[in-house]
């Protein structure tokens, strides 16, 4: 099992609401139903939402991934999940995890998921309910649930849950969620509110539990494909996520 952030399953009932209003688009000012919350924090000028480094070494390559968002995965990341929506407005996406053994990418399995509920952009603002396009490293997840051997660095709290005001199908999305590094401090709880880009290019962005449709910028997916990818992402291996619709994936 990974390092696990103890930050206390028990909250009083204000730092709890303090602390919701941080997670996935739980801000009162926002949607409540998903994620892409707001955070803290100036722009930067012409700042890449998009933290990974291009990769200059040749590969063989994962299918439906383009030479633009292939050439931004790591050279040494071995572990990648694709994110193929099923269209540019759509809700509908696959999921895959591919493992890398030698210069060989193989599908190690895949699954079906949710991304945000007006589609996908390739230019994400807080509130536009659209999962953003590109490259994301994966570094830190959390949840209301005790960690399943997870690997990654993995934040247990309460402060995970979503409010019982939400619908009631929503109420275990945050079980256990892996922050998507889009707008986000590497190394921090995924809950963290920080927002290096600035407030209005959203963040809080998320894999987390399925409540059977669209997020509001998230991906989502069933709680055991969740606990699989826990168990099996593994820091040593630099996992990214490439995620959009396949028209922008595979160009």
């Amino acid at each position: 099992m990974g390092p696990m952030r103890q930050t206390g399953s028990t909250c009083a009932t204000g730092s709890r609401r303090a602390a919701v209003g941080a997670v996935c688009g739980a801000l009162a000012v926002i949607s409540l139903a998903g994620c892409g919350t707001s955070g803290h924090g100036k722009p930067a000028a012409h700042a890449r939402t998009d933290d990974t480094r291009p990769r200059h070494t040749p590969s063989k390559r994962i299918p439906g991934v383009g030479d633009r968002l292939w050439d931004r995965i790591p050279a040494d990341s071995r572990q990648v999940v694709v994110v193929y929506g099923a269209g540019r407005n759509s809700p509908d996406s696959a999921v895959a995890l591919f493992g890398k053994h030698g210069s060989v990418w193989k599908q190690e399995r895949s699954w079906s998921g949710h991304n945000g509920r007006r589609g996908w952009t390739t230019d994400h603002h807080e509130g536009d309910q659209r999962s953003p396009v590109g490259v994301f490293t994966l570094t830190d997840a959390g949840g209301v649930n005790a960690a399943p051997d997870a690997r990654l660095p993995y934040t247990r709290s309460a402060a995970f849950q979503a409010p019982h005001y939400w619908k009631k199908s929503s109420w275990h999305d945050f079980d256990y969620v892996i922050a998507i590094d889009y707008n986000r401090v590497k190394g921090t709880a995924p809950n963290d509110p920080t927002r290096p880009l600035g407030q209005s290019k959203g963040g809080g962005i998320w894999l987390h539990v399925d409540h059977g449709g669209g997020t509001s910028a998230c991906v989502s997916q069933s709680a055991s494909d969740m606990r699989y990818l826990l168990r099996t992402l593994d820091p040593k291996a630099h996992p990214v996520v490439v995620m959009g619709d396949r028209e922008d994936l595979k160009a």
